[in-house]
């Protein structure tokens, strides 16, 4: 299992991204969240098998999100195996 976060800058609050990106990940073997932060970007958790994580991020890529996104960071994280599903948080 491999976990991912990825932080997506540009015009991607108030824009619907995070239920976009919900209905995205409804099409995936993976668990996760999304949620906006204070300094105006979105934080995407995911985790998963390598590829099912590599696959839902490209798609959020090729999405019609793309063009709100300016830019995006990712780093490996920790895997929490207490989560379940894939939420949007506040």
């Amino acid at each position: 299992m491999k976990a991912r976060k990825f932080f997506y800058t540009g015009s991607v609050q108030g824009v619907g991204f995070r239920y976009s990106v919900r209905q995205i990940a409804a099409g995936f073997d993976v668990t996760g969240y999304v949620r906006n932060l204070p300094d105006g970007r979105v934080e995407l958790f995911l985790q998963g098998a390598d590829d099912e994580v590599a696959a839902m991020a490209d798609d959020v890529a090729r999405s019609h999100l793309n063009g709100h996104i300016k830019s995006v960071e990712s780093s490996d994280a920790a895997v929490d195996a207490q989560l379940r599903g894939f939420n949007i948080l506040p």
